[in-house]
């Protein structure tokens, strides 16, 4: 099982040779994103009055901020943490606007550039050409992550099975991972995406990590064995392809799709509020140009239309839903659309108690959980509801590390623990559910 280790280590010599071409010929290396991104700064507030509140939404307008944290401007009240990263131009003049009113800020990131070549987040030295050597703990390219699967397509066929739902807009495919022991015909099944969001690289990481954990220690290790032998897992690594593939060519924070629209320049629908489950309602846009875009109907993007009638087609017996986001450091059941309690609240809370337990027994890392509406913001239209409403009990939300020092530029070197213990966490949801619930 060699393909599931790291790349042997270079003679000293090779690698300063090997570091230069590659960053010459990396794809997605700063080279492409053309230093656009010199001088940006992150900068952290959290609105103490009303006042406060409204200049914040001012400034959103005026400086065309992009907002890492919350997702949308109509998020931000008083005692919101606010992320926001501000190009080199326009930094002076907010800093200045924000000593002005006695706003009191933090710069997380000082300069995002420098940042992304310091190997924070962008690929690091690697053997490109060797799938057999495949290392999980860097950020891999949409076209690295499709050969892998089509590589464990082949070496694994007793446990993987590789198809396509369908295309995305620019038409690549769709490509799923069924994993499992072919026992008996009907077995229950949770779903797990990754990367509905672009820029959130974390996700994608985990999808990769997760089967590699499964191939590695379902021998040696009896709850995998029991997960493989009772369940299907259907995965999802890039469930907004176009979007993940624009992020490392072009702009490293994209979220959106990619999909053209008639009437506006912008591109892209947020891929999680282009459900149908109270679309476009609180915590969605209607603007074309907003990162919350909620499309121009329901399930108008074909990896969402995809998605959904893979699901509806396999509701029977897909008994859980995950999807995996970044960054805030939390687990999320729904509701998120509404406040009310869920009908399964007492069995579901459980299994989300005892995953964030789990999940900080490692390194201490602690998550909050509950419902989404509650514990994140209310949002409507996206994958987890909807999931949830279809008849799927088990509807999770993952947001993974970190909570804003690095946002959305986890480091390489944080893949490991990160995904860690998330496995710790899905293996617990997952156990739970084949108890089933007491």
């Amino acid at each position: 099982m060699k393909f599931l280790g790291k790349p042997r280590s270079q003679p000293a010599a090779f690698l300063p040779l090997c570091w230069l071409f590659l960053r010459i010929l990396q794809p997605g290396h700063s080279h492409l994103y053309n230093n656009r991104y010199a001088g940006d700064k992150v900068i952290r507030l959290i609105p103490k009055t009303e006042e406060e509140t409204y200049a914040l939404k001012k400034i959103h307008h005026q400086f065309k901020v992009d907002l890492w944290q919350p997702s949308s401007v109509s998020y931000v009240t008083e005692g919101t943490v606010t992320d926001v990263h501000i190009s080199q131009n326009a930094s002076r003049a907010l800093l200045a606007f924000l000593q002005e009113a006695n706003i009191q800020y933090k710069i997380l990131i000082e300069d995002l550039q420098k940042v992304l070549e310091n190997g924070n987040s962008l690929p690091t030295q690697r053997n490109r050409r060797s799938l057999s050597e495949y290392n999980y703990e860097v950020y891999h390219s949409l076209e690295e992550i499709q050969s892998w699967m089509h590589h464990l397509n082949k070496t694994h066929s007793g446990l993987i099975h590789m198809f396509s739902i369908g295309r995305s807009y620019e038409g690549r495919s769709l490509f799923i991972l069924k994993l499992g022991r072919k026992s008996r015909a009907y077995k229950r099944a949770v779903w797990m995406d990754c990367g509905i969001h672009a820029r959130e690289w974390i996700g994608p990481a985990f999808c990769q990590w997760f089967v590699r954990e499964a191939l590695l220690t379902y021998r040696s290790d009896a709850a995998m064995r029991k997960m493989l032998k009772h369940l299907y897992f259907y995965i999802m690594p890039v469930f907004n392809v176009d979007g993940y593939h624009f992020s490392w060519t072009h702009d490293r924070f994209w979220r959106k799709t990619r999909s053209r629209n008639s009437r506006f320049h912008c591109r892209g629908v947020d891929a999680n509020r282009n459900w149908k489950v109270k679309w476009c309602d609180e915590g969605a846009s209607m603007h074309p140009c907003d990162d919350t875009y909620c499309g121009p109907f329901p399930e108008s993007e074909p990896e969402v239309k995809a998605v959904a009638n893979f699901l509806r087609k396999h509701r029977k017996h897909i008994r859980a839903y995950l999807s995996f986001h970044a960054y805030a450091q939390m687990l999320l059941y729904p509701y998120s659309y509404k406040y009310a309690t869920i009908p399964n609240f007492s069995c579901v809370e459980s299994a989300a108690y005892k995953a964030v337990k789990a999940l900080g027994s490692v390194y201490g890392v602690r998550y909050r959980y509950g419902p989404a509406s509650r514990t994140l913001y209310v949002s409507s239209g996206n994958s987890m509801d909807w999931a949830y409403k279809n008849g799927i009990p088990y509807a999770f939300a993952f947001e993974l590390r970190d909570t804003g020092h690095f946002g959305f530029l986890l480091p390489e070197m944080l893949i490991r623990p990160t995904c860690t213990e998330t496995m710790l966490a899905v293996k617990n949801i997952t156990m739970h559910l084949l108890k089933k619930c007491p």
